[in-house]
């Protein structure tokens, strides 16, 4: 039989094993065939007494139920395992972009013996990695291969963090996989996982030699310029070539401004939606970890989430990079736009977030469903022209909060690798600076100290999700317009972050395997 052990609570830190022994010895467990920790939470809301918090499932012959308490559950069904079946076809699914959602889309489908064609119009993670430093060194910026496009997507030069609202058992999958493919097995049962961005390039790697195994195809440097009724045309080594499929895997990424302007000019269905616009904001990791930990010495670097609701605006943190650094991640020439990245290890000496205000549609859209992505392109453009270079507009919380802009770095030093300029960010809406002053002075409220002084803000924050919709059928994944295509993923409005663009990539694999069976 499987048990669970939801709630294994320890005064110390302990390793995987060290954690399974104990709940071993707890319970009485003999006769062990299987175990493995799913989960480890760190509980700090008294500093003073921090608890570790892990969860495992064990398998086993039988168990003394006398010795068991309301935290294990006896009999439960648990697997990492996906039933996919071989289907033998001729036909080969197409797939457009090499993101999280491309990336599992392909590999369920490489699994089904589909042997899918993969197009990315970026380069491949090394030759990507080398155009990134270029970048970062000497601001030589490649439009085809840079921090969004590329394979791996934008995730590849983040924090890689796999944590999600979502509760699905299918993302036990697609934790298991990251860590197959090269990521460290940590992954599989922290609370708050993350990859790291040295880690997820092995990650690519190991995806891309896997799916070459399995008779996919993988085109990278090529650009989808067309998609029609039965067909794709793809830009590629200067040639245009035409690729046919009933099943065609939209999963742009959502920075891919020319295809959602190509596929609105097509009469794909599209959709404004809300999204967020605001700030890195860049504290010593140190401060992070007194804050949230207190004086107890955690292995790990302290994380936080918060937010807070104002009377006409929320504001909260996104994709806090604990160890990290902030990186230029434009998509575009003469364009700013922040981003934060951390390597597996974590070991940088500031923390860094998004620190962002909701944007309602109402507040941007004119007469297009493309309306959003302009707006995002003149605020990226206009902090571009604070100094007509790659510097990014930067400020310190104490300036910024008494209405000023500061003239020396103090205590926190930058990481922003293309230079930084003070500024006061009159390129930001000015909801989103209003609403930035008040939310900062709040959330304070939650962490106390939030509000350092000396904390850097670097602008603007403006592709934590995207502004534009394609609208699909939510049974059949498939497009509204076009019945063999499947908008999915972050780029398709369907997802927001690494693993929930996987999962819906996966999703709409099963789809497709289920209409060829």
């Amino acid at each position: 039989m499987q048990i669970t052990i939801e709630e294994f609570k320890s005064k110390q830190e302990l390793s995987k094993e060290e954690a399974l022994n104990q709940m071993i010895k707890k319970y009485h467990l003999s006769n062990i065939k299987n175990m493995m920790l799913i989960r480890k939470a760190i509980d700090s809301r008294d500093k003073s007494n921090l608890l570790f918090i892990y969860n495992a499932i064990f398998e086993v012959d039988n168990v003394n139920k006398k010795y068991l308490d309301k935290h294990v559950k006896l009999n439960t069904k648990f697997t990492e395992k996906l039933d996919i079946p071989k289907l033998n076809s001729t036909q080969r699914p197409l797939i457009i972009g090499f993101g999280p959602a491309g990336m599992f889309s392909a590999l369920i489908l490489a699994e089904a013996n589909l042997k899918p064609i993969i197009f990315e119009r970026g380069s491949d993670i090394d030759k990507r990695t080398e155009d990134v430093n270029n970048f970062f060194k000497n601001d030589l910026f490649n439009t085809e291969s840079n921090v969004c496009f590329g394979e791996g997507g934008a995730g590849s030069f983040s924090d890689g963090k796999l944590n999600t609202n979502l509760n699905d058992p299918r993302i036990r999958y697609i934790l298991r996989k990251y860590h197959e493919f090269g990521a460290n097995e940590n992954i599989i049962y922290d609370s708050h996982p993350h990859v790291g961005t040295d880690k997820l390039k092995d990650v690519c790697r190991g995806l891309r030699k896997y799916l070459l195994s399995l008779g996919a195809e993988i085109h990278f440097n090529s650009f989808v310029e067309e998609c029609n009724d039965d067909n794709i045309v793809v830009l590629e080594n200067g040639l245009r070539n035409k690729y046919y499929s009933n099943h065609i895997i939209l999963a742009i990424g959502h920075s891919a401004r020319p295809t959602y302007e190509m596929l609105y000019q097509k009469g794909f269905l599209l959709e404004p939606k809300p999204f967020s616009i605001g700030v890195r904001i860049e504290h010593p990791q140190a401060l992070i970890n007194k804050l949230q930990y207190g004086n107890a010495s955690i292995s790990s670097p302290a994380i936080y989430k918060i937010n807070y609701h104002m009377e006409e605006r929320d504001i909260y943190t996104f994709c806090m990079c604990p160890g990290g650094y902030v990186v230029s991640s434009n998509s575009s020439e003469f364009e700013i736009v922040t981003n934060g990245m951390s390597e597996s290890m974590r070991d940088g000496v500031n923390a860094n977030s998004a620190l962002l205000i909701n944007v309602n549609i109402s507040d941007y859209y004119k007469d297009s469903p493309l309306d959003g992505l302009y707006y995002i392109s003149e605020i990226e453009r206009n902090a571009y022209k604070v100094s007509n270079s790659y510097k990014v507009p930067c400020n310190l919380v104490k300036e910024f909060l008494s209405d000023m802009v500061a003239k020396d770095f103090r205590t926190v030093k930058p990481t922003y690798p293309n230079g930084t300029i003070f500024s006061s960010f009159d390129f930001l809406p000015d909801f989103v600076r209003k609403g930035l002053k008040e939310g900062i002075k709040a959330l304070d409220k939650k962490i106390h100290g939030f509000n350092y002084d000396d904390a850097i803000l670097s602008a603007p924050e403006t592709r934590s999700s995207s502004p534009v919709r394609i609208t699909r059928n939510n049974e059949t994944m498939k497009s509204i317009y076009k019945n063999n295509y499947y908008p999915v993923g972050e780029g398709a409005g369907y997802a927001g972050g690494i693993t929930s663009s996987a999962l819906d990539g996966l999703k709409a694999a099963f789809k497709i395997i289920e209409e060829m069976k």
